[in-house]
């Protein structure tokens, strides 16, 4: 116990002052590179996420660079090192997740999906909103690994750890393969891409947009806000409709039912000036047939199309009101109606008259 009345208080006291001027410099340097930055957006993210990951780091390795000189015995100077580096290495795998997640959003911003043509940008968000999470897991595990390789117990368990590999390995492989069948789907998502953010779909019956993608499950917004999470093994294994596989324009059909003496010209007239005064057309598909014909109407189909979905559903509807408004007006005999055939019955003979009939009393 004799370093306890040594000279460790003026050692101590050298680290702590070592370790605080390091803190210092980091922190004016740190603030004088976020002034400087032109990105204001980026400087705004490292300052939010990198900020307190940051001073861990720098403060732990400057103690443990610093340490040597605080005069410690040498079975205390091996514990709190030991501490120390345990600590670092948490840190820096804290920081490097959050660099992760500034690129991330760096990258994400340079893609809108706000414009009519955004194949790319959503193409680019997937890969990227993927790739990120592998990452992250991977930094999570390489930093586990490094903390129980800083234990000597570990690394004599290293021997027999590999030569059980094989085994639990196959134990982990059957009782984990759905989990590892979903980590696969979802890497496949993100490179053959049968799927993107954004992308207008229908699953499981219903109509929706996808919201998330990691690496386990996909989150589909429905058009009711409603949430359907599904696994990633899903949109690889079953066949799925994708309206914006290719681009996100998309063609849409109107459906009417009138009566046989409508004007066809004068519907197609009508048709094309109502798409002409949208501003959710896009100015490539206009058609209006006769599709099909049943014993009351006819079919009339128009077909529309629009830069995205939303937009095409809702030009539809716009559509659909505006040539129902026109017929009610214009042409009201072009409703369906329902025609019978009254016939006259038949006339029927005349009786004769019955005779007259006298009463004749008695006398």
């Amino acid at each position: 116990m004799d370093w306890i009345t040594g000279a460790w208080p003026s050692g101590v006291l050298s680290t702590v002052a070592v370790v605080v001027a390091v803190l210092l410099v980091h922190m004016a340097v740190w603030r004088l590179v976020l002034r400087l930055m032109k990105d204001r957006d980026l400087a705004d993210g490292l300052r939010h996420y990198l900020r307190w990951p940051a001073r861990a780091v720098v403060t732990l390795a400057a103690m443990l660079f610093a340490l040597p000189t605080a005069g410690l015995p040498r079975v205390v100077y091996g514990r709190v090192f030991h501490v120390l580096l345990l600590a670092l290495v948490a840190a820096g795998a804290w920081l490097a997740v959050r660099v992760v997640r500034v690129a991330e959003d760096a990258l994400m911003r340079r893609y809108d999906v706000e414009v009519p043509d955004n194949l790319r940008a959503r193409r680019a968000r997937t890969q990227i909103q993927v790739l990120g999470r592998v990452l992250i897991v991977t930094i999570v595990v390489l930093a586990l690994a490094c903390m129980l390789l800083t234990f000597p117990q570990a690394r004599a368990a290293g021997t027999s750890l590999l030569a059980s590999a094989g085994i639990v390995g196959i134990v982990a492989g059957v009782a984990a393969r759905s989990t590892v069948g979903n980590l696969i789907a979802g890497l496949q998502i993100a490179f053959a891409e049968p799927i993107r953010l954004d992308d207008a779909v229908v699953v499981e019956g219903e109509w929706g947009n996808i919201e998330e993608i990691t690496l386990t499950y996909v989150v589909v917004r429905i058009w009711d806000r409603r949430r359907l999470v599904l696994p990633c093994s899903y949109f690889v294994e079953r066949p799925i409709q994708n309206w914006t596989r290719y681009s996100a324009d998309i063609v849409g059909s109107v459906m009417l039912h009138v009566d046989y003496t409508t004007s066809v010209e004068e519907v197609r007239a009508e048709f094309e000036r109502v798409l002409a005064a949208s501003k959710l057309w896009n100015g490539q598909t206009a058609v209006l047939q006769v599709v099909d014909t049943t014993e009351r109407t006819m079919v009339l189909r128009a077909l529309v199309s629009a830069d995205s979905a939303p937009s095409a559903w809702d030009l539809r509807c716009e559509v659909r009101e505006r040539l129902l408004s026109w017929l009610q007006q214009q042409q009201p005999g072009a409703l369906p109606r329902v025609r019978a055939e009254l016939k006259a019955p038949a006339p029927q003979p005349l009786e004769a008259p019955a005779p007259e009939r006298r009463w004749q009393g008695r006398r």
